[in-house]
Order: structure tokens, then sequence, then C-alpha cells
């Protein structure tokens, strides 16, 4: 009798070991070869080794066919155990996909790493270890936190250890600063709350200095013989207009007038003034005179805060109960105040729009615009800065135009639902006529002011989350972006005839490709950040004039 026995081949582990160390090296390498790299390719190599690992797995490692199904089965159960035990940030990061994503990349790393130190183990201990190797490789996802987005790294998150405080709980842990209002002042003219007649407008020459506020003339002393007369109340005082309104200045164009600076800043480097922590938001300044106002997030406090731009010491705070967060984002407001006469209007990410008293911050009124407009609440909260136009206060609800009276609130005109948008309202003037624009939606939308017809459309989906921008000689231009990022920028000529608007696209260029970041225009160009690299284009061609220069992503402002 003749018996036959079976040898298991060994396991051809060679594949396995090269792909893992190309996932190391797109992960890890690639990005710091390839800094100016406008895709995330360190990403793409490491996914695509990942697959691969599954491929070798499954079909040329000739591992036991209980462990190569095993094994990924087990990979599929440790993600599904991993997203509920980690961070909300880490759970909620990608939409909810990042756990996935990065959890799948650091268990198909680790599995021939397994195959190879346990190669000459028995099957019990081999299996053992590989769920214990598992869960190693997973533990990052149960210790981290993310601090929200960043260029820096390959996956564009920062990243932290779980337990360790977050600059907001910080903040919070040294109790409310206490506030120093303003002294009472002259009463003031009713601008823009008591009488929706005269409304201040915007200057017509942003450029232009504003004229000191004149006082009332001192009443003169009576004659001696005569009883004294009473003397009169001064005269109300109307607010200046302020240097810096609200998003991004006068004329939401990014443009600093009347302002110069050292640019030698290794001779002579700016000198910091003050510091001081706020809570978390997405949100910038308006600024008149020596005060400032922004919105931050401090606990279940979504709050408008007043400070001195001489001292940093805080005037006063308005807080509504109400938290927004989202894990790429982070916590708190997404827009920026206006000031418009002397009332401050701030919206908010869960969509409260509340107007508040520029110099003491008690409230005028205030509104839920997403019940108000029929729209939920986007993935990254309402990220719409307010736009006063005459006697209405305009928001983007997401993809929706809403006007509200600016001295009783009410909802004066809607406009069309599109889909999300992440832009604010922008007021240009186009072949003389007075309208407001929003980049989202169809791509681009223009109403007017008064009734929120619309005017125009221009479709380019999907919407872009910057603002759009008037060359020198009166056209539009607009961009767009994907989820990859930034596509590219469009010069439109709008015209109106005696048929209705006109649209003109004059040229459409990838040289300049914003994607979180506004641009600027300056003598013929446009200026900002290509996808997070700095860039120029000639308005007149859309061609590229230069490119360069990695500072991570932000706004830019000119001077």
């Amino acid at each position: 009798m003749t018996i036959m026995t079976t040898t298991r081949q060994p396991m051809r582990l060679w594949p396995g070991i090269a792909l893992a160390i190309t996932m190391a090296a797109g992960f890890f390498v690639l990005p710091a070869l390839l800094p100016d790299a406008e895709l995330p390719y360190g990403l793409i190599v490491a996914a695509v080794a990942a697959l691969s690992v599954v491929v070798w797995w499954l079909f040329f490692s000739r591992a036991a066919w209980l462990e190569r199904i095993g094994a990924l089965m087990l990979i599929v159960a440790t993600l599904v155990v991993v997203k509920p035990l980690s961070h909300v940030s880490i759970a909620g990061a990608g939409q909810g996909f990042l756990v996935y994503v990065l959890g799948a990349l650091a268990l198909l790393f680790a599995l021939p790493i397994w195959a190879a130190l346990t190669r000459n183990l028995g099957d019990p201990a081999r299996r053992i270890a590989l769920v214990a190797v598992m869960l190693v490789a997973a533990s990052p996802l149960l210790i981290l936190r993310t601090a929200g987005i960043t260029s820096t790294t390959t996956t564009g998150a920062e990243y932290h250890l779980r337990w360790t405080p977050t600059p907001e709980e910080l903040l919070l842990a040294r109790g409310e600063e206490p506030v120093a209002p303003l002294p009472p002042t002259p009463a003031t003219a009713p601008v823009g709350n008591a009488s929706a007649s005269s409304p201040v407008s915007p200057s017509p020459d942003a450029s232009a200095p504003v004229a000191p506020v004149a006082l009332a003339a001192p009443v003169a002393p009576a004659a001696p013989a005569a009883p004294a007369a009473p003397v009169a109340p001064a005269a109300p005082v109307a607010p200046a207009l302020a240097e810096w309104p609200g998003f991004r200045g006068p004329m939401r164009d990014g443009v600093i007038h009347n302002v110069r600076i050292n640019t030698e800043w290794a001779a002579s480097p700016p000198v910091e003034m003050w510091r001081r922590p706020v809570g978390p938001a997405w949100s910038s300044f308006a600024v008149r005179g020596d005060l400032l106002y922004t919105q931050e997030q401090r606990g279940d406090q979504e709050m408008v805060t007043c400070y001195r731009v001489s001292t940093g010491q805080p005037v006063w705070r308005y807080g509504d109960p109400v938290r927004f967060y989202e894990s790429n984002g982070g916590a708190g407001p997404r827009g920026t105040p206006t000031i418009h006469g002397n009332r401050v209007y701030a919206f908010g990410a869960t969509g409260l729009l509340k107007v508040l008293d520029a110099s003491t911050g008690k409230p005028a009124w205030s509104i839920d615009v997403a019940r108000e407009t029929q729209r939920a609440v986007p993935f990254w909260g309402f990220a719409s800065s307010p736009l006063v136009v005459d006697d209405v206060v305009i928001v983007a609800a997401s993809g929706t135009l809403a006007a509200f009276d600016i001295v009783t609130g009410k909802m004066k005109w809607k406009g069309p639902s599109y889909g999300g948008s992440y832009s604010s309202p922008h007021r240009v003037t186009l072949d003389g006529v007075d309208q407001v624009v929003l980049l989202g939606g169809p791509g681009a939308i223009s109403v007017d002011p008064a009734d929120g017809k619309v005017l125009w459309e221009h479709k380019w989906e999907p919407g872009p989350m910057v603002q759009p921008a008037i060359t020198d000689d009166g056209d539009i231009l607009v961009n767009n972006v994907t989820a990859t990022g930034g596509v590219a920028t469009r010069r439109l000529h709008v015209t109106k005839g005696a048929g209705g608007w006109n649209l003109e696209e004059r040229w459409t260029s990838n040289g300049l490709k914003p994607n979180f970041n506004d641009f600027v225009v300056h003598k013929g160009h446009a200026y900002g950040f290509d996808n997070n690299i700095l860039a120029a284009i000639n308005l007149e061609t859309g061609q590229r004039a230069w490119k360069g220069g990695r500072y991570g992503n932000g706004q830019m402002v000119l001077l």
C-alpha cells in the first residue's frame, strides 16, 4: 500500500513585502519628493499598492485558503468595530469614509509583514498573531484625534493624541474673562436699525478715506443777566463708516486701500502687539476704529464677540445656545460678521441670523434662516457672510439667497433653491445694473437685490466656495471646484440687451484654480492660490504669468 502525502508550498512573500514598501514610500516619501504636486500622488500610490496586496494575498500568496479568506474578513470586521470606538473627529472625517480608507491602508500594510514574521510558526500561533497585528495596526485610529485640515500631511489632517485637550477645552478651562464695555457715548443716529428709509449705503469709492464724524457744536453760554436756559441734548452722531466692514473688505474684493507696510522683513520684521486665545471658528474680522468683530464657538455657545484692536481686550460677547461641528472644519461658525450703521449682522453655522448693537452687543432681532428658507444645514455648515444692501440684509442659505428687512427681520424675498454653496452674496454692477451674485448652485446666479428676481444664470457645475471678482473693464471672474480641488477660472462678459441678459465666455483658464482661497485683481492680473501654490494669470488671455511659492492654505489681501 502506498500512502500519498502533500506538502504545502512555502508562501510567496516577496510581492507582498514589495507592496508594503511601496505603500510606505507613497505615504511618507513621495509627498516630500513632490511638495508642489496638485494631486495627492502619495495617497494614490499607497491606495493602489493596498489594492494590489489584496490581489496578491488572494491569488498569489500560496497561503492556506482559510487564512486568505479569514484575514480579509478580519480586516473588514476590525474596521466595522473601530469606527464607533474612534474619536468623533476620526469617525466623521472625510464625510465618514476617512476611517475606512486609513484603516484599510494600515491593515493591508500590516498583512504581508505579519505573513513574513510568522511564516515558521504553527497555524494556531500564526492566527493569534494575526489578530494581535490587526489590533496594533488599527490602534492609531483609536488613540488619535484630528484638529481639522492642513496642507502639510498626506491625509490633509492635523493629528494629536486623543486624550490631549483641544485649544477650545484649554480656553474654557481658564474661565470667562471679564469684558470691558465701552463707556457711555452720545446717542447715535438710528442708522440701519430704527429707520429703513435712510440706510447707510456702501461707499461709492472704497478707496476714499472716511471723513471724520462732526460733533455737535457747543451751546453758547447764556448772557449773565438772563436766566439760564436748559441746554438741548446734543444732536445724534451717525457712526463712522467702517474701514473693514466685513468679509474681504468694503467691496468684498480683498483690497486694503491707503495702507503701506515695510516689506523688508529681514531687517524690520513685523512686531506682535498682542495675542489671545479665542474659540474655534472660520470667521475672519470686521473692523471699525478700535473695535473688531468676529464669531467663535465656546462650548455650547455660538458667539459673536467684540475686541479692541489696540489691546485685544474683550468688549462684549453675545451667545446663542447652539453648536455646529464636523471633523474636517471643526467646531464653530463659518461666516464673518458685517458692520452696517450701528449694528453688527452675523450668520451662524446652524442658520441663526442675528443683529446686534455694535457698541454693546445687545440683540435687536434674530431669526432662523434654515427654517425660514426651508433649507437643511449643509454638511459643512452655513458659511455665508451677510451682505447689507439698502434696507435688506442678504445671506446665502446653502444655494438659496434670502433677504430680510434690517429693521424687523421679516423675510422680504427668497431666491430659487439650488444645490449647496459655501460662497457669500457679492454685490456688483454689471452693464450699469446693481445686482447680487452668488457662486454655487448651477454655477453662478445673479439677482436683483430689491426683490430677488433672477437676472441671469451661468451653468458651470459643481459650484465653488470663493467669491467672484470684477475686472477693471467690468467683466466678472468666476471659478469652479470638484471634490479633488479647484478646476479653473473663467472670465464672463455680461451685458443687458433688449431681450434680456447676454453672457459671453471670454476664456477659461486652468492657470489659476482657486479652491478654498479667494483671489485678488491688480493691474490686469489675478493673483491667488492655484489650489495651494501661489500663481498669477493674465486677465486678457487667461494664460498663467507665473507660479511658485508654497505657503500652505490661507487668504490673500492686496495692499
